[in-house]
């Protein structure tokens, strides 16, 4: 079973707390404005429903996951929600070995160079450097001169519209976005103005 594709732009919307009633709404404006990648971490209530929702309704070419994904069971219930993507804040080899077993993109946390070369023994599809405030733009430049050429490495946490062109200088390949871009209650015309700001900075760095 192949692996999805990443979509164009490889940013990726996480939607932490995201209120399973309005999960359609958001994800209509985060797609309208350009974004492919919808994530909804596991550890909030109504997660599974968000997921599958978002799913059914989502572009062809968009790519649905769940985030915070700690064991192969939740590989499992993503999967069965119709997510093809999963994302964890560590490297659990078993937790990517499901993923990947299931077809799934994979995007589990690292943040050493022995966690990324574990992950990606393991069947990675990319790397998500966590939590990137520590990680910086120069250590995602050191990490990336020792791994594999054409390693996806995806920094996330307080990455900002004006932040995307350093990390993009020293290595990285796409982004996690969270509270910059969602946060429960936010309305939806701020979501849309956040996110065509993404994609607008992602594109000025082509």
């Amino acid at each position: 079973m192949s692996e999805p594709i990443c979509p164009r732009p490889p940013l990726v919307a996480i939607l932490r707390g995201l209120e399973a009633e309005r999960a359609l709404e958001v994800a209509r404006v985060l797609f309208d404005a350009g974004f492919r990648i919808v994530e909804v971490p596991l550890n909030r209530p109504g997660a599974i429903d968000g997921i599958a929702a978002i799913a059914r309704s989502a572009p062809a070419d968009a790519l649905v996951g769940g985030g915070t994904m700690l064991t192969p069971a939740d590989v499992d219930a993503v999967h069965a929600a119709g997510g093809r993507m999963m994302v964890s804040p560590n490297c659990n080899r078993a937790v990517i070995a499901q993923a990947r077993q299931r077809g799934m993109f994979a995007a589990p946390g690292v943040a050493t160079p022995t966690e990324a070369f574990a992950a990606l023994e393991a069947g990675a599809s990319v790397l998500k450097l966590f939590p990137a405030e520590v990680i910086g733009p120069a250590g995602l430049k050191a990490m990336a001169s020792v791994l594999p050429a054409g390693t996806g490495l995806w920094p996330v946490g307080g990455i900002t519209p004006d932040s995307l062109a350093p990390w993009v200088r020293a290595g990285a390949t796409g982004f996690g976005i969270g509270s910059q871009l969602f946060r429960p209650g936010l309305a939806l015309a701020e979501i849309d103005r956040v996110a065509r700001a993404f994609v607008a900075a992602w594109g000025a760095t082509l």
